[in-house]
């Protein structure tokens, strides 16, 4: 991906964090979102190691060696934050008080299903948060490529991979676009600059309901 298309996910990814929200964001693309924030929308981060409040990722420079998100990168902390074990933590995800929770994918389906802990064959240290994140979070949104690494759309009409949890995805926002996850299935919503349906038809493994004409982000 290029840095282009990574800062436009990024901005457009931003966007979905409303004034107000508490929201937990996942491991990866996800966490550089608080350097992407509006300044006028105020917003509570959590991180289920145990944050809440959580600011952008801290320079190398001033970095405190005890402050962390879930994917061991240094973060700043707001004023008010505070620090509670995974008890708490998990607790604060399983009482649905979270508005919103970003997380990456291997795969999301038509029909909402995700997955994106494991790729049979391949090491991983368990699923983690993203299980309850993905049941309990009041809305869910996919911030991943269009395609893998080997191009394959990760946008599918079934998944073949592990899942997460079933029909829990609102929307994905890849590289290419915003897409809805509709009862008649993906529905996409914008293009970004530069980029064709054609493209984007191409690239999905499951049908796609167009709007005439879609929107388009810059």
């Amino acid at each position: 991906m290029s840095s282009n298309a990574l800062e436009g996910m990024l901005r457009r990814a931003a966007l979905e964090l409303r004034d107000g929200d508490t929201v937990n964001l996942g491991i990866g693309l996800p966490t550089k979102l608080p350097s992407y924030l509006d300044p006028s929308v105020t917003v509570c981060i959590h991180s289920e190691n145990g944050v809440a409040g959580m600011g952008p990722r801290a320079e190398p420079s001033a970095a405190d060696r005890n402050l962390i998100d879930a994917g061991g990168n240094y973060i700043t902390a707001l004023p008010g934050a505070s620090y509670f074990d995974s008890v708490v933590s998990f607790g604060i995800i399983r009482g649905g008080n979270l508005d919103l929770t970003m997380l990456g994918a291997f795969e999301v389906a038509s029909n909402g299903d995700l997955a994106n802990w494991t790729i049979p064959g391949r090491f991983t240290p368990g699923i983690g948060g993203a299980v309850e994140l993905a049941q309990k979070a009041r809305r869910v949104i996919v911030l991943t490529n269009h395609v893998d690494k080997n191009g394959k759309p990760k946008l599918v009409a079934h998944c073949t991979l592990p899942l997460t949890a079933p029909h829990c995805v609102h929307r994905v926002i890849t590289d290419l676009a915003v897409i809805d996850i509709s009862p008649e299935g993906f529905d996409l919503v914008e293009l970004f600059e530069g980029v064709s349906i054609e493209e984007v038809l191409a690239k999905t493994g499951a049908p796609l309901i167009i709007p005439q004409p879609p929107s388009a982000f810059h």
